[in-house]
């Protein structure tokens, strides 16, 4: 009996062991499979992190490439819009320029004018003004001889008591050769017979005789000349009196400084 219950005391034992052994295996067993079921699961979240990370990324960048293109095309245009108004800029100041030689060659040529009205009056001070008169308009001197000072009634013949007058006014056009010359005749609005066809060929012939004195007579360079006729049109007075008449019926000497440097300013414009 003895002997019998050792083996059985063993084997029961060895039982219980294995139960126990059974037991704990299949624990670890199921621990390890529900701790890799929580890795792969966080393995997958972290994968899906990843995934919207990169997407996130993605968008980031493309939002960074446009917002750099946007800031290039801006620069692009700030650029584009430095260079216009660099040139605006540029171009102002050379107009600018232009104007400040514009105004002093017109000043220049204004106070050139003024001194030449003031020379042409010292010589011609011995003259009654109701034979001729000196004035300044327009940048140019007038120097304006009435009918009774130059011509008999009618005619185109230059009295000879009319080249004292003359013979002043061109010393003074001699000594400024820069002076242009335009001599204009004018008549009243009595119709002109006999020996003119009318006004218009009366006021052209007196104007071509003074011009033919200036330059025969007194030398003045002929391409500073410019003969015309003006009629009756341009009347200083009324023609309904003897009076107003009287003074339409002259002869103006019109003088003006070359503008040639004014003019070269002008066409640059």
């Amino acid at each position: 009996m003895k002997k019998i219950a050792k083996p059985l005391i063993a084997a029961a034992a060895l039982l219980t062991l294995n139960t126990q052994y059974s037991c704990v295996s299949s624990k670890k067993y199921k621990d390890a499979n529900a701790t890799i079921a929580s890795l792969r699961n966080r393995n997958k979240d972290l994968n899906t992190n990843i995934d919207n990370l990169r997407d996130r990324l993605e968008l980031m960048e493309s939002a960074n490439n446009s917002a750099a293109q946007e800031i290039q095309d801006k620069e692009s245009t700030i650029t584009a819009k430095q260079s216009e108004l660099d040139a605006k800029q540029a171009e102002i100041a050379a107009q600018q320029e232009r104007l400040r030689t514009l105004q002093e060659l017109i000043d220049k040529q204004k106070a050139k004018t003024e001194e030449l009205k003031n020379k042409m009056s010292e010589a011609l001070k011995g003259f009654k003004a109701s034979e001729l008169t000196v004035s300044q308009k327009n940048g140019k001197v007038y120097v304006s001889l009435q009918e009774s000072l130059l011509f008999p009634s009618g005619s185109a013949v230059v009295n000879t008591g009319a080249k004292n007058a003359l013979s002043k006014l061109a010393e003074v056009l001699n000594a400024n050769p820069d002076i242009t010359i335009a001599v204009e005749g004018h008549t009243d609005s009595i119709p002109i017979r006999l020996k003119f066809e009318d006004n218009w060929a009366l006021s052209v012939a007196r104007a071509t005789a003074i011009v033919r004195v200036l330059t025969n007579d007194y030398k003045i360079d002929p391409e500073r000349i410019i003969a015309s006729g003006r009629s009756q049109y341009f009347p200083v007075a009324g023609n309904e009196s003897p009076e107003g008449r009287a003074l339409n019926r002259r002869t103006e000497i019109i003088l003006e400084p070359k503008l040639d440097a004014l003019y070269n300013i002008i066409e640059q414009q």
